[in-house]
């Protein structure tokens, strides 16, 4: 039951982070109808902007962990912001007009070129950065073994469950909300009522951005290690998360982001850790099955 519980809030921390990075690509399929294959490697692009950001407030003499934290928060999520603008305007919109597959196969390259470039500029080797936030509470102990809930895991499970009840209301009660639902439904239309689709759609990528860079900095605070290849498999699977919750629904991705989480940290300590990417995929094909739009995912109307 210790070792239960234990994985258990090891799981919603994992899946935390997920259901972040699903929040970017549910918002972007949502309102273009594409993913953004990009996404992954711009979250790890943002593990990298946090760490240079650590350093050089070190370097400068800041020794206050709140302060450095908002600092590089702000500083992450800027940059992240442009880059997931860039990938807009660079990938995206002038293919916007041309066949399905063009705007994916762009992605893609821009992804490609991410992780190379990353590679290039900091090298193949692991970055570390030294703990900043240690500590926790001890829920309970039993028999030598203390089940623990660190700082870092409350700040992470807080930190997503606040962020999306602000996007929540930002799209279903805001003006930029019902812009991005009536670009989803008919982009054309949207656009002879006076919707700027562009800044909309831009906006919306931003903001996904965003949301990849906060999880890219709590990703960097709880592993305190990062790689160039970082993109890859948190990308993929906050992609397997954002579906598995129903894409296009923001409580579907962090719902989906969670199962994700827990299933690798049960299958990782009940069953052969080599496998538990294997059991959490198995799961999004089970339940795809039954449920082709998601958990939470309304069936697509196609428009005759």
């Amino acid at each position: 039951m210790d070792v239960f519980v234990q994985q258990l809030i090891n799981g919603l921390t994992l899946g935390s982070i997920y259901g972040l990075i699903a929040i970017g690509y549910t918002m972007v399929f949502g309102i273009i109808g594409m993913v953004n294959f990009a996404h992954g490697d711009v979250f790890m692009v943002s593990t990298f902007i946090a760490l240079i950001s650590f350093l050089v407030l070190t370097a400068l003499g800041i020794s206050s962990v709140a302060l450095a934290f908002l600092l590089v928060l702000v500083v992450t999520m800027a940059l992240t912001a442009l880059w997931g603008f860039s990938v807009e305007r660079i990938a995206y919109r002038p293919l916007r007009g041309s066949f399905r597959l063009a705007p994916l196969i762009s992605a893609i390259g821009v992804s490609i070129f991410l992780s190379n470039f990353v590679q290039v500029a900091q090298g193949a080797r692991n970055k570390s950065l030294p703990s900043l936030l240690d500590g926790g509470l001890t829920l309970f102990e039993r028999d030598g073994y203390a089940v623990t809930l660190s700082y870092k895991q409350i700040l992470i499970m807080a930190v997503t469950s606040v962020l999306l009840l602000g996007f929540w209301y930002l799209v279903q009660r805001t003006p930029f909300g019902r812009a991005q639902r009536a670009c989803e439904q008919d982009r054309k239309m949207a656009a002879l009522l006076g919707i700027d689709v562009d800044r909309t759609i831009s906006l919306t990528f931003v903001l996904g951005a965003v949301l990849a860079a906060v999880a890219g900095l709590l990703y960097l605070l709880y592993y305190g290690v990062v790689s160039f290849s970082d993109g890859f498999v948190p990308g993929v699977k906050a992609f397997t998360a954002a579906v598995l919750g129903g894409i296009g629904s923001l409580p579907g991705a962090v719902i989906g982001g969670l199962i994700i989480g827990l299933i690798e940290t049960f299958w990782s300590a009940y069953f052969s850790i080599e496998y538990k990417d294997v059991a959490a995929f198995s799961i999004l094909a089970i339940v795809l099955i039954f449920m082709p739009s998601g958990l939470l995912g309304r069936a697509e109307v196609e428009k005759v």
